[in-house]
């Protein structure tokens, strides 16, 4: 029965990789790190921690609220027992804070971060083990400033293609502290097309829409030109068909209309070479009929002399 089970589990599961809708992440408990991909975990925990409360997220960035006093023009820490509530909601926040880092870690990032004292020092611990120190974030910072600058697209590649290419590198640079104005993006975006793209290109440069559009926009209205080119692509491919369907079956009739003319002559001329031949054959024996006619008729005894006796 426990076999039954585990093979209709393993079912389940096997249809469930294989359907085109698939569950999303749960909106409860927070991203799950599994080692891979930490800039994907990054943005997605940050989401899932501000969706929580902004204070929370504040603590991770910022460190855990403490609080001071003034006396004699110096802050001095106060003492816990003397904090009012809503200083001490503040400062839960950092609880709450490394309670969510923990609980989305795996075994060893958690061996990691388990003796960091807030949760700033948990994430910072994060970033520099799986992102590096500040040099190879710089390093790594020249290398996508690098891809940016030479981002082309690629042949066969569709807008959908290269607004993913174009928006991963942007996100990582801007993540790395790169700033980017609005209309560089959306003048780098055109001029990576390729040259079938530059009548839509002048187009849109020279509309007065440019500024007030988003690169989101901008995507969609190159994806819309792309979807109408291929509609035509499509419409013509078929015309084309059926014109070549066309051209075979006329070409097929004239061949066949020349062979049965060919087929015509070849008959004719046989047909003419038989009656000469018929027609010579019966001018010979009409000949022939003549001299034996001829011969029979001349030939007669009684005309014919007797050398010797002369009768």
């Amino acid at each position: 029965m426990k076999v039954i089970q585990v093979f209709s589990i393993l079912n389940l599961f096997l249809m469930a990789e294989k359907s085109p809708f698939r569950e999303g992440a749960s909106i409860n408990r927070p991203p799950l790190f599994c080692g891979l991909n930490y800039q994907f975990w990054k943005v997605r925990m940050k989401i899932f921690v501000e969706s929580l409360d902004r204070g929370i997220w504040d603590a991770i960035e910022h460190g855990p609220f403490i609080s001071k006093f003034e006396k004699d023009g110096v802050l001095i820490e106060k003492q816990w027992s003397q904090w009012t509530d809503a200083e001490n909601k503040k400062a839960k926040f950092n609880c709450i804070a490394k309670n969510i880092i923990t609980s989305a870690l795996n075994s060893d990032d958690f061996f990691r971060v388990s003796q960091c004292g807030s949760a700033k020092e948990m994430w910072d611990t994060l970033e520099v083990t799986h992102e590096g120190t500040n040099d190879v974030n710089r390093a790594r910072k020249h290398t996508l400033i690098q891809e940016y600058e030479m981002f082309k697209m690629l042949k066969g590649e569709s807008i959908a293609d290269v607004q993913k290419r174009f928006t991963h590198i942007v996100n990582h640079l801007m993540s790395l502290g790169k700033v980017f104005d609005k209309e560089e993006l959306k003048i780098k975006i055109l001029k990576c097309l390729d040259r079938s793209w530059q009548p839509k290109v002048t187009t849109i440069s020279e509309s007065k829409d440019l500024t007030s559009l988003t690169t989101t926009s901008l995507f969609g209205k190159l994806r819309e030109h792309e979807l109408d080119m291929n509609m035509l692509n499509v419409q013509e491919s078929e015309d084309k068909h059926v014109r070549n369907i066309a051209l075979k079956a006329a070409k097929h009739k004239n061949n066949q209309a020349s062979s049965n003319e060919s087929e015509g002559e070849t008959l004719n001329l046989l047909s003419r070479k038989f009656s000469k031949f018929l027609k010579k054959n019966r001018n010979k024996d009409s000949n022939k009929e003549r001299y034996d006619n001829k011969k029979t008729s001349d030939f007669n005894a009684n005309s014919y002399t007797c050398y010797g006796c002369g009768e």
